[in-house]
């Protein structure tokens, strides 16, 4: 029986479930829905999800929902190494930079990206350049931290890719659809770190599913 994801692939949770079932060779059934026509309240879904969100994942009898919670399972399942099985600390690493990703990097570039993309095309009002402009100088520090981690190992929990790397790409692919991918291209480890994700194999896959060119617009050159 194929896994299933329900969701709408243009969020970046419900891609960043897929990338990892990607990048671990799993054969999957996407099961689409509809924000717009509210398919997220309906007692089907919310069976699975009480609090009426995307993704959810069905793997046999269990039920999962919160994107990162479903990637640690389909990776610990199908692709351990991922994770950073091979020990204790790495395995830590891994975790510390998901959690990095979570609550340092995620709340600025999705403010930004919803405020540069989200607010203008799908909600019709202007972007709130004061909300821009604070998130990205508050951005600017946290690149400069990953820039320094990344002076030191090839990726952020080593010198394997991870999670910890994989977890970043979906809220970037919108990110990098700004005028602000400028921040990431001055920083060279950075830049190199996010064309290496967007390079591959995964990526290219998941990103067809995350259109910027059909109603969401790409960045200014």
């Amino acid at each position: 029986m194929a896994v299933k994801v329900y969701g709408w692939t243009i969020s970046p949770f419900v891609s960043r479930v897929l990338l990892c079932l990607e990048e671990a060779g799993v054969d999957y059934e996407l099961v689409p829905m509809s924000r717009d026509t509210g398919d997220h309240r309906h007692p089907d879904h919310l069976a699975m999800n009480p609090f009426g969100e995307v993704p959810v994942l069905e793997d046999g009898d269990l039920t999962l929902f919160e994107s990162r919670a479903i990637a640690r399972h389909v990776l610990r399942k199908y692709k351990p190494e991922l994770l950073g099985s091979g020990s204790l600390e790495q395995s830590a690493m891994v975790d510390m930079w998901v959690e990095v990703e979570a609550h340092k990097m995620q709340p600025l570039a999705g403010a930004i990206a919803v405020e540069c993309i989200v607010a203008p095309v799908l909600h019709g009002r202007e972007r709130n350049q004061a909300v821009v402009d604070e998130n990205v100088e508050k951005l600017k520090k946290v690149l400069e931290v990953y820039e320094a981690r990344l002076a030191q190992s090839k990726y952020l929990a080593g010198d394997v890719l991870s999670l910890a790397d994989l977890s970043h790409f979906t809220i970037m692919h919108y990110f990098m659809a700004t005028e602000y991918a400028t921040l990431v291209e001055a920083l060279p480890r950075v830049s190199a770190w996010w064309e290496s994700l967007a390079a591959r194999p995964a990526a290219k896959v998941v990103a067809e599913f995350m259109p910027l060119g059909s109603g969401v617009p790409k960045k200014q050159e």
